[in-house]
């Protein structure tokens, strides 16, 4: 790439919802601002997580500076141990990003080759030819940071994800004049978070639940649960702080749950008086009403601690009658069923339960609604708009909020992953597509899942496996015994014998048919039964079960 040009190159996150994943380039020197993953959608079974295709990376390994994170939450760095397990390049990110990202890598074993960077709201350091300013912002999770990406040709600001939050539980304000400084020197390239652009008027201050908690505290009579991601800090030290004033203990139940906990409070995020924590195994030891469980599982994961206590499968957490359950996060689309049929079992054990705003803020956004996001677009004034994090509906109608604000001097430009942007000193460019898309990874080796091995679930979960066994004399390569059919999640109720009967037939009278070199070569006739029995099963059920022959050799 000549000199004097620059490339925004996204990789993830955009059309979609995670996996926010940017890559910036200039000459021979790329950076990536956040490696994100995303969940699973249903009709990819059995995938533990969905993470960028970095092949534009790895094509480019040696120009590869580094990765700075802009926060610690999983859309912004679940994929890191996958990607740094093929490029490992040094991390900058803020104390409690590392701190949350270190866990996952001591997990993978790739700690001890990470090399880690701290960075800190305002102070400024040097990537290539980049120097990056952190901007405080203000999200659902703390210590996080927008980046003012210096470049030869001008400022690239990427928000990250954040909110204008003006009273935040930390306070830690939202660098609001650094950004109105950007505006006045001028930026080349706004990138902003697009997750709420469909709702109205400003999100509220975390201090907004507050009130609910408050209230929630004075009536509950016995046990206290409280579910929230384990990443919303504000509202585990919210939990905690609303517990002493009511003189309940706290238990920490599920594994992430404690993590983030440990690690809040080693950082000074939140504070635990000496007596107040107490063990999971020592709720049964204190009067009901003196006890606060912060639990997770907010989503209705099947094995997470707060389902299995709604239906007694936990060890130490119970729901029982008259306790309350507090579901302090909001219900992330596809998920609706797993968590109503696990407030099902709340209800039914009598227990109380408040839920997605359920009777009043037991839950704010740690995204900018549309005020916030016409407010940043106004003090900064970028010369180009690019919406980021989304789905493309969202995409789409930030591209036109910001189009009614009119605070953009050049263009608005709205693209998808593997879209490159080219700047030069007078305008911006499309480039051909690079190379991105999404990979499918087992979490517990890293490893991918290649698209065949989802199209073979898929197909399996659709029209279930036959597998016809058949036992044939390898010298002189007759059947020794009528072929056994078996089969799992194909076989219709009606015409059962008949319809087995008939596929013993179609492979007996395959191996006969076949001649004495096609028999002495297993793999043919395989082939030639699967090619057979599919037709059959096709013609006497219109499905297209998986075929899988097993040959033995006698």
């Amino acid at each position: 790439m000549p000199t004097g040009k620059l490339q925004i190159i996204p990789l993830g996150g955009m059309g979609e919802f995670g996996m926010n994943c940017m890559a910036i380039r200039f000459g021979d020197d790329i950076i990536v601002i956040d490696a994100g993953l995303m969940f699973p959608e249903a009709e990819l079974l059995g995938v533990d997580i969905v993470v960028p295709d970095i092949s534009y990376l790895l094509e480019n390994r040696k120009f590869v500076r580094g990765i700075v994170l802009t926060h610690g939450h999983e859309d912004h760095i679940g994929a890191l141990p996958w990607i740094l397990g093929e490029l490992n390049v040094p991390v900058w990110g803020t104390e409690f990003t590392l701190a949350y990202f270190e866990d996952k890598l001591d997990e993978h074993q790739l700690l001890d080759d990470a090399d880690l960077r701290e960075i800190r709201p305002g102070e400024r350091f040097k990537v290539g030819p980049f120097t990056i300013h952190p901007l405080q912002v203000t999200h659902s999770l703390v210590d996080c940071v927008a980046l003012a990406i210096h470049t030869p040709l001008g400022v690239v600001l990427h928000t990250g994800d954040f909110k204008v939050d003006p009273t935040p539980t930390d306070n830690r304000l939202f660098d609001l004049h650094g950004f109105a400084e950007y505006g006045k020197e001028g930026v080349l390239a706004l990138l902003q978070d697009s997750t709420n652009v469909e709702r109205k008027g400003y999100t509220p201050s975390e201090r907004a639940v507050h009130r609910k908690f408050e209230e929630v505290f004075v009536r509950t009579q016995r046990r206290l649960f409280i579910s929230c991601f384990s990443s919303s800090i504000h509202r585990i030290k919210l939990t905690v702080d609303m517990a002493r004033e009511h003189g309940r203990k706290i238990c920490f139940i599920g594994r992430s749950m404690n993590n983030s906990s440990e690690i809040a409070e080693d950082l000074g995020y939140i504070q635990i008086p000496d007596g107040m924590l107490i063990h999971p195994g020592e709720m049964k030891n204190y009067p009901p009403e003196k006890v606060c469980v912060l639990i997770s599982g907010t989503q209705g994961e099947p094995m997470s601690a707060l389902s299995r206590a709604a239906v007694d499968n936990h060890k130490h957490a119970k729901i029982e009658k008259g306790d309350t359950v507090v579901l302090s996060s909001r219900i992330i689309p596809g998920n609706e069923k797993a968590i109503f049929r696990m407030l099902d079992h709340m209800f039914r054990k009598r227990a109380l339960v408040y839920y997605d705003n359920d009777g009043g803020t037991i839950h704010v956004s740690g995204h900018a609604s549309q005020e916030e996001q016409k407010m940043l677009l106004n003090l900064v004034r970028p010369r180009y708009f690019i919406p980021v994090h989304g789905e493309f509906r969202q995409l789409f109608r930030h591209s036109a909020l910001a189009h009614s604000v009119g605070s953009v001097s050049g263009e608005i430009l709205l693209i998808e992953d593997g879209q490159p942007i080219e700047f030069t000193e007078d305008r911006a460019y499309r480039r051909e597509p690079v190379t991105a898309g999404r990979v499918c990874v087992d979490s517990g080796s890293l490893e991918e899942i290649e698209e065949v091995v989802i199209r073979d679930r898929k197909h399996l979960s659709e029209d279930g496996v036959v597998v016809p066994i058949i036992a044939i004399n390898k010298h002189t390569g007759q059947i020794e015994s009528q072929p056994e059919i078996v089969t799992r999640g194909f076989m219709p109720s009606d015409n059962v014998p008949e319809l087995i009967n008939g596929a013993r037939e179609v492979v007996l009278r395959t191996v006969e048919q076949s001649n004495d070199e096609e028999k002495t070569d297993w793999s043919v006739i395989k082939e030639k039964i699967r090619v057979d029995l599919r037709r059959y099963l096709k013609k006497q059920t219109s499905k297209r079960p998986l075929i899988l022959p097993v040959i033995l050799e006698l």
